[in-house]
């Protein structure tokens, strides 16, 4: 039986584990978050070993490059998403389908070095329907599952917390995987 799709977070939600407050998050602030998504991501799997990118801390965790994948899926699902919010009347956009993407996509087969170009690309589509994001467009709304409608600043918020929270998540799985300091 499939899995019933997950809720996305409120307007005003809080992460416990990354403690980003979507209501006390400027829109520019946001935006900057998103921005930085690729140089961060570069940076966090630089030098690591092909195989260190590729394992997977636990089972049911994400390897980096299934990460960094979810990443660029998420900028563009969210760059589609403030599209169609921008230039649509309360649009009802399809659900990531996250495990499924990872899966049918083969996230953990990609190349990493062309995933984090791709992840470059996406953050720009979201920059670009940013700057296009008229003052009164932030509170327009899109709907996704019944009775969930949410605005195009909590997609931005979103978005930048999708990549505060997973770049952890790929600094936690690799340094997992590091061998225990010598003692010395």
């Amino acid at each position: 039986m499939a899995r019933a799709v997950p809720a996305l977070p409120a307007e005003d939600h809080v992460c416990p584990p990354c403690g980003l407050a979507y209501a006390a998050l400027p829109v520019a602030t946001a935006a900057a978050l998103v921005t930085a998504v690729p140089g961060l991501a570069r940076a966090a799997v630089a030098g690591r070993p092909d195989a260190a990118l590729r394992r997977r801390p636990e089972p049911g965790t994400w390897s980096a490059v299934e990460y960094l994948c979810h990443l660029r899926d998420v900028q563009v699902t969210t760059t589609i998403r403030l599209h169609r919010a921008r230039t649509e009347e309360l649009p009802v956009v399809e659900p990531m389908l996250n495990d499924l993407r990872a899966r049918r996509f083969r996230y953990a087969d990609c190349d990493v070095a062309a995933v984090l170009d791709e992840l470059a690309a996406a953050v720009g589509g979201v920059a670009d329907e940013v700057r296009r994001t008229e003052p009164d467009g932030w509170d327009r709304r899109v709907a996704r599952l019944p009775g969930e409608e949410r605005t195009v600043r909590w997609l931005l918020r979103n978005a930048a917390h999708e990549g505060r929270h997973h770049l952890a998540d790929i600094d936690r799985g690799l340094r997992a995987g590091r061998p225990p300091a010598a003692r010395g």
